[in-house]
């Protein structure tokens, strides 16, 4: 177990000094450091972007999966934007009920990829760019220089490319295009909110009173005394949905992890409380770089990379494998409830895989479910909707500890939704993610069962 003062956890930090880690490429994955300041030297170019693609538009559909979306989502709740709408599912019913509540010729579709070549949101780009019969000038991308994404829509005519930082993560990459290019398509001021995040990295580069050094000690020593268990509390910006991502994906792998649980009670010995500073939308995102740096110093406690993510992967090769042998996918139920839950321990967890149509329902049925799973083994239960949790959690699930048990929640997928150009529709390309995850769950050796929505609940 290696030591280091807040001195040199700071230093190196800033550094850029891939020693506090392992020394595997970290120094390459450090650019969000800088992110507010970047983009608050881009601010121009992305308001004048934004400006020009919201002329004449009622509504805008973010396109995008984990880091592309969950900042966004977060945002959207934040600001209270009601006419900023994200897409990071790929239920056949979500897809179709966004095309049809929405009309083609007022809608503005940004498109978020990193990589430029993420399944879903690429699957959604087909969907949508038919659905507006492909007019170029109602859609945008952001994606790094030289993606697959930014060749197709330079082809396509897009209305704009944002280039993205390839220094920065997905799930870093908040106060990058990433994050900032949507929240000037909500109205945010984008220069007042940046200039706070630039305040929370000035306050990092010192040692007392550093606020991501203080979260990060918390995070890190915690899990050094046994409570891995990070107790987010509820707040009306679905804060969680994005710390969740950074946490699990960050610090779940080489068997071990600290484990988000959003809204759960930090009573037990497993378990660590966490305090949110978010008294108005404007200071979310400083919220964002504290935690940013605070996990980075947690890595350095935990003695592994916090910015890659070995395990996503399997989950993705499964789902392709699927796809490309013409079967259907196998969603039948799997295991008993019952006895899963009789076989949780002290210091387990429940983690709840709803490949189910994201509606506030099915949500609610989710949580009825959770509320169930914690009466009945007293350990924190964490729920989450298929795909999304794939690029935020998945990570933990399979290379954290092993230390939790797995309900995978699945429903009447209905009718396939074809996917123009594509040899499968998003009935197909959900099951496959389903059924994909389920066998690199099992093969992990984690405990896991398949119940019914309604069979079940």
């Amino acid at each position: 177990m290696r030591d280091f003062t807040a001195n040199e956890l700071v230093e190196k930090t800033w550094a850029r000094d891939a020693s506090l880690w392992t020394s595997s490429g970290e120094e390459k994955w450090l650019g969000w450091l800088d992110a507010p300041a970047r983009s608050l030297a881009r601010a121009g170019e992305i308001l004048a972007f934004a400006e020009q693609a919201l002329d004449g538009v009622e509504n805008v559909v973010l396109l995008g999966m984990g880091g592309s979306s969950l900042a966004p989502e977060v945002m959207r709740l934040a600001f209270g934007s009601a006419s900023f709408h994200v897409l990071d599912s790929t239920h056949p019913s979500a897809v179709r009920r966004l095309g049809s509540e929405l009309d083609p010729s007022s809608t503005f579709y940004l498109v978020s990829s990193k990589s430029g070549s993420t399944i879903e949101t690429r699957s959604h780009l087909d969907y949508f760019w038919a659905l507006a019969s492909e007019h170029g000038y109602r859609f945008g991308a952001v994606t790094d220089p030289g993606s697959d994404l930014e060749k197709l829509a330079r082809e396509r005519d897009f209305l704009g490319v944002l280039a993205g930082e390839p220094t920065i993560g997905g799930r870093f990459s908040a106060l990058s295009p990433f994050g900032i290019v949507p929240a000037a398509m909500m109205g945010v001021d984008i220069e007042r909110f940046l200039s706070r995040a630039e305040e929370m990295a000035e306050a990092c580069r010192g040692i007392a009173g550093n606020p991501g050094l203080e979260l990060g000690l918390e995070l890190g020593g915690g899990w050094r005394e046994g409570r891995d268990k990070v107790c987010i509390p509820e707040h009306e910006s679905g804060f969680a949905l994005w710390a969740e991502q950074l946490i699990a994906e960050s610090t779940g792998k080489q068997g071990k992890g600290l484990v988000p649980a959003p809204g759960e009670h930090p009573g037990d010995t497993d378990r660590q409380a966490v305090e949110l500073r978010i008294e108005n939308a404007y200071e979310l995102g400083q919220e964002m770089f504290r935690w940013e740096f605070a996990v980075a110093v947690a890595g350095a406690y935990l003695e592994i990379n916090p910015f890659d993510q070995p395990n996503v992967q399997e989950a993705k090769d499964r789902t392709s494998a699927i796809l490309s042998s013409g079967a259907e996918p196998d969603l039948a139920p799997r295991g008993s409830l019952d006895e899963l839950l009789a076989a949780a321990g002290p210091g387990d967890y429940i983690a709840i895989l709803g490949f189910v149509d994201p509606t506030p329902e099915n949500d609610a049925k989710l949580a009825a479910l959770a509320k169930r799973a914690g009466e009945t083994t007293g350990c924190v239960v964490t729920r989450g909707f298929g795909p999304r949790y794939l690029h935020s959690t998945g990570q933990l699930h399979k290379g954290g500890k092993a230390n939790g048990l797995f309900i995978q929640v699945v429903d009447d997928l209905g009718q396939e939704l074809a996917i123009p150009g594509r040899d499968f529709g998003f009935k197909r390309l959900i099951g496959a993610q389903a059924a994909g995850d389920f066998a690199a769950l099992e093969e992990h050796g984690r405990p896991v069962v398949r119940i019914g929505l309604e069979e079940e609940l």
